[in-house]
């Protein structure tokens, strides 16, 4: 029984401690806030600027464009867009329009592999690795390349192919191109 009596003696102190303790705390919180008042006051006599008034700007003035005195704003300036050359309509070169293209024309030429040669009686195929690591069989009269490149000859260690370059002036220039076997970038 006395320990009972004890313990109960040790959590009214307790309380009384907490009691204790929360006024002390809260005796320190005064609403006398003069010190910081005299502060803010100080702080703003100190430091007090000034800001500059604003340039004057020019009155925008506007442009009237006569089309007869200067040239054309849109036309390039270089030689190409010269009025004088007139748009090529020749029967020369060009990819054709109605053609499905072909898978190994979605990779640049110098993203292919020619890794390998197939033949079979009078007919051969070369093996052509494209970036993902897909080997694709093709022979002549196949695409390949992003500029509209033909396969125009399979030789033991090369694809020989012609490709259509835009001129510049809505024309095409042909240029031939190889694609080695092992050639590794």
């Amino acid at each position: 029984m006395k320990l009972i009596k004890s313990s109960s003696r040790f959590g009214w102190m307790r309380t009384a401690t907490v009691v204790l303790a929360a006024s002390a705390m809260l005796t320190g919180c005064e609403n006398d806030m003069s010190d910081l008042e005299q502060f803010v006051a100080q702080t703003k006599l100190k430091h007090q600027g000034r800001v500059d008034p604003l340039p004057d700007f020019a009155q925008y003035e506007s442009f009237v464009y006569t089309e007869t005195a200067l040239r054309d704003p849109f036309k390039p300036s270089s030689d190409l867009a010269d009025e004088s050359i007139v748009p090529s309509t020749s029967t020369g070169p060009r990819p054709s329009d109605n053609r499905r293209r072909e898978s190994l024309e979605s990779y640049p030429l110098d993203a292919l592999k020619m890794v390998g040669i197939l033949k079979q009686r009078a007919s051969s195929w070369a093996l052509v690795q494209d970036p993902e690591g897909t080997i694709h069989r093709v022979q002549p009269g196949n695409y390949a390349g992003q500029n509209h490149g033909k396969i125009v000859q399979i030789s033991e260690n090369q694809i020989s192919l012609v490709e259509l370059i835009p001129d510049g002036i809505s024309g095409w220039i042909q240029r031939d191109a190889q694609l080695a076997l092992g050639e590794d970038e």
